[in-house]
């Protein structure tokens, strides 16, 4: 070959091959990889259990996995099953899947060379959908102070309400409410019973406090961030500042009002509950089907309509750039107004006074028609493996996907190949559809060229 020398190939390879993970995309989907596998690892170990012996590979792997991607879905009762070790192993790996490992690494750049250089901005850009690269370094900043200032108010007031009238040890008080704090805001619904917060169905301090960290967290830090600075004047926020507010607003008054009637008389659930007890739970329940995995009623005993129910609020998920799961509320959005302005014929898809890009309007139809996909081909696949019916499956399907993390109880029931079905589906759903397929691909093509245009029937 001309020009070759030697080992000339082999340098190549090795380039293109090094090529392929320059992609955020790609950089995001192997960092989560390696943190579920170092988590897999520290539970693996024997002193990671209770009992004091290795946990199972299937043990370790799932969980690990349900709490870097934030889900909450267990195969064991955490406070029983993990030893106090395991279970600062999950906290710690709900942490770093909250803040991202994008946002991680370049908190770990900024304090060993107090330099950000511009690859590693790009990363973090792709990890927070900052919109603009300008004080990336500030931005991360904010994010990882309000996150911990967040999880430490929260943490306070679980404490001093499991101390002052549950007759919780200080101690044991204080653990608790950091556990509950940092899984609540981080939308990881992992909790230290193994009823979840059932037990604290009748106070709303706990509930209200938990709920109000899910829906913090499940906004996003750009929407936080966005009404902190501007949340007098809705008139200057952005897009899809606006999208996330007023959507997430409705589907949450929706969910509880649906939710709140459909189980009102159901003894099982809300029926056993005073009046505004059940409101409060219906709330509850409503907040959690949104992006975390908490729940204070028993999920198994819900009603076929509430189950569909949460199914929807469960796979529309909560805001971008932050730890809740779904398609996300902004996807949602984009394709509602998608859908209005074909239904009225207009050129182009309009949101207030903006446009939307044709590039966005092809990434929400894109994330959405792969969830669904995904979402089908698993709830098919595990009803193969299983003989639970279809409400179970897809309820355990959606909720690991979206990485919600409630369940009607199957979870430790399924055979190995469903747990590690629920493994792919927890990873994949966390990292986003669009960003593993942009992981995958080995490299992007524009064509330089554009075909003859032929209209074809649709409908």
């Amino acid at each position: 070959m001309i020009g070759a020398t030697p080992g000339g190939p082999a340098r190549g390879s090795r380039w293109r091959g090094a090529d392929r993970f320059q992609h955020p995309a790609r950089v995001i989907a192997v960092g989560f990889g390696v943190a579920v596998a170092v988590g897999t690892v520290l539970l693996y170990l024997p002193w990671a259990t209770e009992e004091g012996s290795p946990a199972t590979l299937t043990h370790a792997l799932f969980t690990a996995t349900s709490a870097v991607c934030l889900t909450g879905l267990v195969m064991v009762d955490t406070s029983a099953h993990w030893s106090p070790f395991g279970e600062t192993v999950i906290l710690a790996l709900i942490q770093i899947g909250g803040l991202g490992i994008m946002t991680m690494a370049t908190v770990l750049t900024l304090l060993l060379s107090r330099r950000l250089r511009l690859r590693a901005r790009f990363l973090a850009q792709a990890e927070t959908k900052s919109l603009n690269l300008q004080d990336l370094r500030g931005l991360i900043r904010r994010i990882v102070l309000f996150s911990l200032a967040t999880e430490t108010l929260v943490a306070l007031v679980l404490a001093l309400r499991l101390y002052l009238s549950h007759g919780q040890a200080p101690l044991e008080a204080l653990y608790s409410g950091v556990f509950h704090a940092v899984s609540a805001f981080n939308n990881a619904g992992f909790a230290l019973h193994a009823d979840s917060l059932t037990r604290y169905s009748s106070d709303p301090v706990v509930c209200l406090s938990v709920a109000a960290a899910v829906i913090v967290g499940g906004l996003g830090f750009p929407v936080v961030f966005e009404l902190a600075k501007n949340w007098r004047r809705p008139s200057r926020w952005s897009l899809m500042t606006r999208i996330t507010v007023y959507l997430s607003a409705v589907l949450l008054a929706l969910g509880t009002l649906v939710l709140t009637a459909t189980e009102w008389t159901n003894r099982g659930t809300l029926g056993a509950l005073a009046p505004g007890d059940r409101v409060l739970n219906g709330f509850f329940a409503a907040t959690m089907a949104r992006s975390s995995g908490f729940n204070s009623v028993d999920i198994g005993a819900l009603r076929p309509e509430s189950l569909l129910i949460t199914d929807i609020l469960m796979f529309i998920g909560g805001g971008s750039a932050g730890t809740a799961g779904g398609i996300k509320v902004t996807t949602f959005g984009v394709l509602a107004y998608m859908l209005w302005s074909e239904i009225r014929g207009e050129p182009h898809v309009n949101a207030g006074r903006r446009r939307i890009p044709a590039t966005n309007q092809r990434q929400a139809l894109a994330i959405a028609l792969l969830s669904i996909g995904a979402v089908v081909g698993a709830t098919f696949a595990l009803m193969l493996m299983t003989a639970y019916t279809l409400d179970e499956v897809l309820f355990e399907v959606i909720s690991a996907f979206a990485t919600v993390g409630l369940s009607t109880g199957i979870t430790a029931d399924l055979p190995v190949q469903g747990h590690v079905l629920l493994v792919v589906l927890m990873f994949a759903g966390r990292i986003g559809p669009l960003t593993l397929a942009s992981a995958l691909a080995l490299r992007e093509r524009n064509r330089r060229y554009d075909l003859p245009e032929e209209r074809t029937i649709v409908g």
